[in-house]
């Protein structure tokens, strides 16, 4: 197994509504958003933010593309982001190959995603990297052999990376139900349990 991103120096980032600073910031202005991000990781000394599984949280209000056709606001994050600089390099943790990518380019969305398959514990296992730069998905295809450590993707930028402060997205799927190249990364709390299901603690494949 190998680290996904290769920093130990980090901290939590809370985007909760306990957060109350998040209340003076323009999350729709993805400059100011960034700039808040990137004070917080660098005032307390660290090179990188994390966290988010299952956390339900404010930010998403920036963009429609987590209401649905009723209305009904999609709050709760399914993976961990991993806040770090553009460029940063991108390693698969286990031994796969690419199951399916695309440029998820909506306001909000992943941007340049990649989804690779593996076999782990004798079973079918899915991650998903999500807000990588363009260049990630330059000379891929469906059944590319992946190593573990292998460098894969680095994070995007702005607006590139579906216009968000930048950062890695990454989740971890027992089942795709049928998606490539994409998978919700964020649910309704009404669909919590079902996700939680599919959708594991990335924590023991991180090795952070």
């Amino acid at each position: 197994m190998h680290k996904v991103i290769d920093i130990d120096n980090y901290i939590p980032l809370d985007f909760t509504a306990d957060n109350s600073e998040l209340a003076d910031v323009d999350l729709i202005d993805t400059a100011k958003f960034s700039n808040y991000v990137f004070n917080k990781i660098y005032s307390a000394g660290a090179k990188m933010g994390i966290g988010g599984y299952m956390e339900n949280r404010v930010i998403y209000r920036r963009s429609v593309h987590f209401s649905n056709a009723n209305e009904i606001q999609r709050s709760i994050h399914l993976g961990v982001d991993l806040w770090a600089e553009a460029g940063t390099p991108v390693y698969a943790p286990l031994n796969g190959k690419v199951h399916s990518f695309r440029n998820n380019a909506n306001f909000g969305d992943y941007g340049p995603t990649i989804i690779l398959e593996h076999i782990y514990e004798e079973k079918p296992l899915y991650t998903l990297y999500g807000h990588l730069s363009s260049e990630s998905l330059d000379g891929l295809y469906e059944g590319k052999l992946i190593q573990a450590g292998n460098k894969i993707a680095e994070i995007g930028d702005y607006p590139i990376n579906g216009d968000w402060p930048p950062h890695l997205h990454f989740q971890v799927m027992t089942d795709l139900l049928g998606m490539y190249g994409d998978f919700p990364g964020v649910c309704a709390a009404a669909d919590k349990e079902k996700f939680e299901k599919i959708c594991l603690n990335p924590d023991f494949l991180l090795g952070l």
